[in-house]
């Protein structure tokens, strides 16, 4: 048979295929009261729908279609949730069934085969590596006594601002402040210093934003599994697995670094050194896994932060009263100390506000990590069958109306007073996710960044660039797990007059 004929039978089989399913699909809607939601497109669904930044175009569609939003992403069914009603259903009431992960093509390679805390399905390994990772380095004792680490690397960052303040050379905030988280998380996981600037640094740097855009990358094969062949005609898959690459080489590099400062005094384990025991010793945890959860610690403790700082610094520059205001906060508590200490943080109530804000309008993951669901739910008389995708919108339910006041605008005021918090607790405040998912580096994340923020707004005055207005930042926003600005922060520092 000639390739012609051959070619044809192909798509006739194609097309039968695809008949099939749509019927198939039609029989399902009509069984089950599955939510409203945009028509889609054949073949792909609502795929074109997602746009640059799936956020805000979900949020748009939300506003058409309802807080509980059915989408078909190619053969993949998904519901978006984007109201705090819908995201306590799935977190909260419905956890237990609505807290694994989907298997998507990127994250087995970035996860070491679903081997870590973030992108593994729920189930008993999951639980472990959990338990380690919070027993090992995320509880409260142990978070409160990195306390040394997270105090120097700050005046490490405040240091070299002071050297690098010129008259007409603004600061480069992005910069700063990613050097600032890496090193912090560093000292504290791998027990060494990274040099600002250095070939390690540089190679991290360039590992995780490669890492960060496959994972909320595009692949087709997870989407319309049988044409996956475009991800490896395009190169993408090989791109993949070149990444893939250097992750395995950086850890294997790094653990053996690690491995030969030799055995630690019992006091001075860290979560590295255990679960490097606990994969000699037993057999319950792999190589696998020690790499997955060190990715995990590496990527999302450090970009998050950084995201963090580098909003809250943009919107105090652009809003002067409420700069003016955090900064003779933080000047009356601390005083002539000459810098700022964690003991301090606790009256810093105003600044804690900022944080809070910056938070609700600039969440670092502005959808939360999608989860599949392993059983049948009911979420505002619709059902969510299993295997489906859930989409939480953290962006849009904290700019909901129904519970922000003004909701578009940067006001610190409204956290004063206010029990509403990031912990989990309050669902239309959910930067962090909740439930069995939620962010188990909260505390660790959020010490970080309000001791930085305070140094940053105690040492120095700070002001847009010559020949900028306030609104001359570019607040335009980036691509990655942790959304930041697109274009790097450079403002313009100089000494409070107390260091003059």
């Amino acid at each position: 048979m000639d390739a012609c004929y051959q070619l044809v039978l192909l798509l006739l089989a194609l097309l039968g295929f695809l008949a099939l399913e749509k019927a198939k699909k039609k029989s399902q809607i009509k069984k089950h009261r599955l939510p409203p939601g945009p028509r889609g497109l054949p073949l792909i669904g609502n795929l074109h729908q997602l746009g640059k930044h799936p956020h805000r175009a979900l949020a748009k569609l939300s506003k058409l279609h309802g807080p509980v939003m059915y989408l078909q992403l190619g053969r993949v069914p998904a519901v978006v949730v984007s109201s705090a009603e819908a995201a306590e259903a799935v977190l909260k009431t419905h956890d237990r069934d609505s807290c694994s992960r989907p298997a998507l093509i990127a994250w087995k390679q970035i996860s070491c085969n679903f081997s870590d805390v973030v992108f593994s399905p729920y189930g008993a390994s999951w639980r472990e590596l959990k338990k380690i990772l919070m027993v090992k380095l995320l509880c409260t004792r142990k978070v409160e006594g990195f306390r040394r680490v997270r105090e120097e690397e700050v005046e490490r960052m405040t240091s070299s601002i002071f050297s690098r303040i010129a008259p007409l050379e603004p600061v480069n905030l992005s910069e700063l402040v990613q050097s600032l988280s890496n090193s912090i998380i560093c000292r504290i996981v791998l027990c060494r210093k990274l040099e600002v600037g250095g070939s390690l640094e540089n190679r991290f740097n360039r590992i995780l934003q490669e890492a960060e855009a496959f994972a909320i990358g595009f692949f087709i094969a997870d989407y319309i599994p049988w044409a996956g062949w475009v991800d490896k005609l395009t190169g993408k898959q090989a791109a993949l697995e070149k990444t893939h690459a250097e992750m395995e080489a950086f850890c294997q590099e790094i653990l053996g670094a690690h491995a030969d400062r030799g055995k630690p005094r019992d006091d001075e384990e860290g979560i590295i050194d255990f679960m490097l025991r606990r994969q000699k010793d037993k057999s319950d945890l792999t190589m696998d896994n020690v790499k997955g959860v060190l990715l995990n610690i590496l990527f999302a403790a450090t970009d998050t932060s950084a995201a963090t700082l580098e909003y809250a610094m943009a919107e105090l520059v652009r809003n002067p009263r409420t700069m003016s205001k955090a900064q003779e906060e933080v000047r009356s508590v601390v005083g002539e100390k000459g810098k700022v200490e964690e003991t301090d943080i606790p009256q810093l109530i105003y600044l804690k506000s900022v944080v809070k804000e910056t938070l609700r309008l600039h969440p670092p993951a502005p959808i939360l990590v999608p989860r599949e669901t392993t059983g049948q739910i009911t979420i505002n008389d619709c059902e969510i069958l299993p295997k489906m995708r859930l989409i939480v919108n953290a962006w849009a339910i904290g700019r909901d109306p129904h519970f922000w006041e003004r909701p578009d605008e940067f006001l610190p005021e409204r956290f004063v007073d206010n029990p509403v918090d990031f912990k989990g607790q309050d669902f239309q405040f959910i930067p962090f996710g909740a439930g069995r998912r939620i962010c188990p580096g909260t505390s660790f994340a959020v010490m970080a960044v309000e001791l930085a923020l305070a140094n940053l707004l105690y040492a120095f005055n700070w002001d847009v660039p010559a020949g900028m207005g306030e609104e001359g930042i570019d607040m335009a926003e980036g691509v990655g797990l942790a959304v930041r600005l697109k274009t790097a922060l450079r403002l313009k520092a100089s000494l409070y007059t107390q260091f003059k």
